[in-house]
């Protein structure tokens, strides 16, 4: 049978390749230093799990959520917790929407918006969810580059005038996936003005605001003057909570794009389990009394990064996320480089390429491993990148 030819436009999802290279090597016995994909390895913390078990043992949690943005208990918690971490004002009556983990929400936004021909502003690299999205809409993606010259920040006075006047999104994600740069306030409102000049819908992903080091905190999009005026802010329990498998985040901004998102999702899902909604609004609530994996990840960036500076190469600490990215060894393309270090020293890494043509030359490798302790795996794969040479 015939598959829609939208399908024909996206190239296989990077991390289903990463998979399947890793499942090889540990069906070949390797012991594999897993730097790949960024899944917390830490639990979720357990009041958040027992409040997911007394929410999941009241029946009123078995039905659909017919609540127009999201479980009330959680929306409210998200407009809360927006307000004491960042300063910003959401309403829970339109403002803020239950997604089922931000990369739906992303996905989604691109169907809201973009018609066939239509431009989304897209970084690279980058996230791959923003460039196929816009994609599979039948939209044309162009091309931020993020240089490491610019702190891993577009460009914005070299979009020509003409692309800034047809396009219809931006996408942008600070901290960023997977350079790990960080963006200031100034950056923002520089963002928004952009943004205004143009009539451009902004889509700040901002997964990794929780996920920082040496008490750096991450500011938000929002928080810039008039910013709700022109755009939204998805934000996710995976990687604040530990909680990636349990697909929950929500978008907070501007009315108008809540509710254009919000007539995809009613078209395409039945929102959230809502024992689920509850147990994040606990963390959201919360949040400073639950214990953390930060420690744990400060310590591995700091094994991984002093380590590789120490025989070698030249490795900035990131300020936030969980990713480490830096440049390779002349000589070698991204994936020649990540197949070595697989084959030779048994680290898997992500290729720089696969986040887009701006991330050739480069590597990410994360901070989440299976298996670590305190620290000893990322050592471990220290070590074996030194035996390389």
């Amino acid at each position: 049978m015939r598959s829609a030819k939208r399908l024909e436009k996206i190239p296989p999802y990077l991390f289903s390749e990463i998979a399947r290279a890793k499942a090889k090597a540990l069906a070949e016995g390797k012991d594999l230093v897993d730097l790949g994909i960024g899944d917390p390895d830490q639990p979720t913390p357990q009041p958040i799990i027992d409040r997911l078990c007394r929410a999941a043992s009241t029946p009123v949690t078995h039905r659909y959520d017919e609540t127009p943005w999201g479980w009330q208990e959680f929306i409210e918690a998200a407009a809360a917790w927006m307000k004491r971490r960042f300063g910003v004002e959401v309403d829970p009556g339109g403002e803020i929407l239950l997604l089922i983990g931000s990369k739906e929400g992303l996905a989604h936004l691109s169907w809201a918006y973009i018609d066939p021909g239509d431009i989304s502003l897209v970084p690279d690299p980058a996230y791959t969810v923003y460039k196929i999205s816009t994609m599979l809409a039948g939209g044309a993606p162009y091309i931020m580059p993020l240089k490491e010259e610019r702190g891993f920040l577009p460009d914005l006075a070299a979009i020509p005038s003409d692309v800034a006047r047809a396009a219809k999104l931006m996408f942008l994600n600070y901290p960023n996936n997977p350079t790990g740069a960080v963006a200031s306030q100034e950056f923002f409102d520089e963002v928004v003005a952009f943004a205004r000049e143009y009539d451009i819908v902004v889509c700040h992903d901002a997964a990794y605001t929780e996920v920082a080091y040496d008490g750096y905190k991450a500011p938000s999009f929002l928080a810039s003057r008039g910013a709700k005026e022109i755009g939204i802010e998805m934000h996710s329990m995976s990687k604040t909570f530990n909680m990636t498998g349990w697909r929950i985040g929500f978008a907070a901004g501007n009315r108008d794009v809540v509710k254009a998102l919000n007539a995809i999702k009613s078209n395409v899902d039945s929102k959230q389990f809502p024992a689920i909604d509850i147990a994040s609004a606990y963390g959201l609530l919360h949040q400073d009394e639950l214990e953390n994996a930060l420690t744990l990840y400060q310590r591995r960036r700091d094994i991984l990064v002093d380590g590789l500076n120490a025989v070698g190469w030249k490795v900035t600490k990131p300020k936030a996320s969980l990713y480490v990215w830096t440049r390779i060894p002349e000589g070698h393309t991204s994936i020649d480089f990540a197949k070595r270090l697989l084959e030779e020293a048994g680290v898997l890494a992500v290729p720089g390429i696969g986040y887009g043509q701006y991330g050739e030359g480069y590597i990410r490798m994360s901070l989440t491993v299976s298996g670590d302790q305190n620290g000893e795996r990322l050592q471990e794969a220290v070590n074996r990148i030194a035996k390389l040479g």
